[in-house]
């Protein structure tokens, strides 16, 4: 009886080693590899690629390792967004991570009739058909909204705020860039409430813009009281915005909106995003669609915007600032 026993004891030894010496010798799988090709168009958002490669790596993606970032970089170049875009889909990446508006319109429209998602960030949703609603985003996209126009609302009654007694103010723009509409129709009634006339300035380029101003000077009637640059991306490419703001320092007229400094000249306050944070939000949408969930029915996020403010350029301005504008702003420059 006890040699029976002792038998099977040695018996289920035997069978215990065999188990875990065929484990040990099975080959090991191999962890998946992901290829993200990101696109950055915009020099002013940049930080979104590394807020993106931080959320990602909180999760478990280590570059080098288990997953790779092809990284383009152009600054608002239609044509560069496309070719681009163009070898991502060739290469057959597993997701693309994109931003600003424009070129996150060009993935979507790059991607159709593939299985690659994508996922966008700093980008405008109203009016430019790149989600069919925040819930559903539909086809194989979703993304970071960018709150351009409520954000453009905040600019205005800040510049409001700086100068009340503003009666005319000057708005340059990207000429049909798709997120300007839906802000300028939120912008019309709400200017129009308070007595204060909106003068649109559109324009492909710096030269473009320069042109402009200069035809304003040369009328010998610069009523503009004010520079209101809304959420799109000439007001915040260098060229351009050397241009606006060598022409407000100019003529003693305060400019506004996005927080620049270029060749000396710079504007008042900023009204945003974090765009390292807005990469970061990215981040987990891109792990479920990784996982296998499809992006379009991965509800869309919004950015949340805050102030700076330049109160240095203000004071040079001889603009009074209250103690509530102050405080309100996560940075302020003395």
């Amino acid at each position: 009886m006890l040699k029976s026993k002792l038998a099977i004891i040695i018996l289920i030894v035997v069978l215990l080693v065999g188990i875990g010496v065929y484990f040990l010798l099975l080959p090991e799988k191999e962890e998946k590899v992901y290829r993200v090709g990101i696109l950055s168009g915009l020099v002013f958002a940049a930080d979104a690629v590394d807020g993106f490669k931080t959320g990602m790596e909180r999760l478990g993606y280590i570059e080098g390792k288990n997953i790779i970032y092809d990284l383009q970089e152009t600054d608002f170049d239609i044509a560069a967004y496309q070719s681009i875009l163009q070898q991502f889909v060739a290469n057959e990446v597993d997701l693309i991570f994109v931003f600003p508006t424009e070129a996150s319109l060009e993935a979507k429209a790059a991607t159709q009739g593939t299985n690659i998602p994508v996922v966008f960030s700093v980008a405008n949703i109203e009016d430019t058909g790149l989600i069919e609603s925040i819930p559903e985003p539909g086809g194989n996209i979703t993304g970071v909204r960018y709150p351009g126009p409520d954000i453009a609302l905040k600019r205005f009654e800040v510049m409001r705020e700086l100068v009340p007694e503003a009666k005319h103010m000057l708005i340059p723009y990207q000429r049909g860039y798709p997120i300007v509409n839906s802000q300028l129709e939120a912008l019309g009634p709400v200017a129009a409430a308070a007595g204060v006339t909106l003068t649109e300035l559109p324009a492909d380029n710096a030269a473009e813009i320069k042109a402009g101003l200069e035809a304003l000077a040369a009328s010998g009637d610069i009523s503009i009281d004010a520079i209101l640059i809304i959420p799109e991306p000439l007001g915040v490419t260098a060229e351009p915005f050397f241009e606006m703001a060598r022409f407000a320092a100019e003529h003693g007229i305060p400019i506004g909106g996005a927080l620049m400094e270029v060749g000396g000249y710079g504007s008042l306050f900023d009204i945003g995003i974090d765009h390292f944070k807005t990469g970061e939000q990215a981040a987990p949408l891109a792990d479920k669609v990784l996982k296998g969930t499809p992006a379009g029915t991965i509800m869309v996020v919004s950015s949340e915007s805050f102030l700076k403010f330049n109160y240095k350029l203000a004071q040079e301005l001889g603009l009074e600032v209250s103690e509530g504008l102050l405080e309100g702003a996560i940075e302020v420059i003395h």
